[in-house]
């Protein structure tokens, strides 16, 4: 038999979304005033911070569609504005967690960190983001899989102080081309900036032309704003230039159950699309 969730009390999270639920089944959200303000902010803010204690810090496993999402949620932050909150504006919201893995694909980390945050009332009601910016940690491996795709040729190699070098993959004894990465749009461009051969290494000219490699279509929107190399990994950050997500509060409670009675998996109906 699964344990009881505790006695709730006036800061209980099932009390704020009953709160919240009446807020966001209008047509509209209330205007301000110092009534309206205080009603708002206490079921806002138990929420949030039940989420944060039941989820920072906790290895989950979340079914999303077809996929069974593994990941541990690291951060989980907002200033939560009084004034904001009375009409539905959470303002910034910053997540991060680490180790997230899905069918065969891994992500060392990732951090989002969601703009404008606010909530559109209806059934269900939507969580809006305008703009979300998204960075993360790929394995070196899918700077890899990306380069021999657009140039099988050639092969990549990461050096400990962060320079990327390209070797030719039939030759890779005659020495290397170190580059430096920078996006534009769906282009990766790798600017030559010295010719490597064992321990010698010879400057070229800043005008030398740059090596193009198309990135793949990305989902959503997204559009790639930067590229970092590291020793082992790659480093990528992106713009979503809107993000939606539906909030169902039936999902909601059982989230908030689930995790409450220990369990570290769930269910969430709707992630995430792109705006008409």
């Amino acid at each position: 038999m699964s344990p009881r969730v505790p006695f709730l009390r006036w800061d209980d999270p099932f009390r704020a979304l009953d709160a919240l639920a009446s807020l966001w089944s209008s047509t509209g959200l209330p205007s301000v005033s110092a009534a309206t303000t205080q009603a708002a902010t206490v079921p806002y803010r138990t929420l949030f911070a039940t989420l944060q204690q039941l989820l920072v810090g906790k290895s989950l496993t979340v079914r999303i569609g077809e996929h069974d999402v593994r990941l541990t949620v690291t951060e989980l932050e907002s200033e939560l504005d009084p004034q904001g909150l009375a009409v539905g504006q959470l303002g910034e919201v910053r997540v991060a967690a680490r180790d997230i893995s899905w069918a065969e694909n891994r992500l060392q980390s990732a951090v989002a960190v969601l703009r404008n945050v606010h909530i559109r009332p209806g059934v269900p009601p939507l969580v809006v983001a305008a703009p979300a910016e998204l960075s993360t940690e790929l394995p070196k491996e899918v700077f890899d899989g990306v380069l021999k795709q657009a140039a099988p040729h050639l092969r990549s190699e990461l050096g400990q102080d962060g320079t990327t070098r390209l070797r030719w993959a039939r030759r890779p004894g005659w020495g290397g081309l170190e580059v430096d990465a920078e996006v534009t749009g769906t282009t990766l461009w790798l600017h030559p900036r010295a010719v490597v051969t064992g321990q010698r290494r010879w400057k070229l000219p800043v005008r030398t032309p740059a090596y193009q490699v198309p990135l793949p279509e990305l989902p959503h929107g997204l559009m790639i704003t930067g590229v970092e190399m590291a020793e082992d990994s790659l480093r990528v950050s992106g713009l979503l230039p809107e993000w939606r997500m539906e909030l169902p509060m039936r999902a909601l409670e059982d989230l908030i159950t689930r995790l409450s009675q220990g369990a570290l998996s769930f269910s969430w109906p709707s992630l995430l699309w792109r705006s008409d």
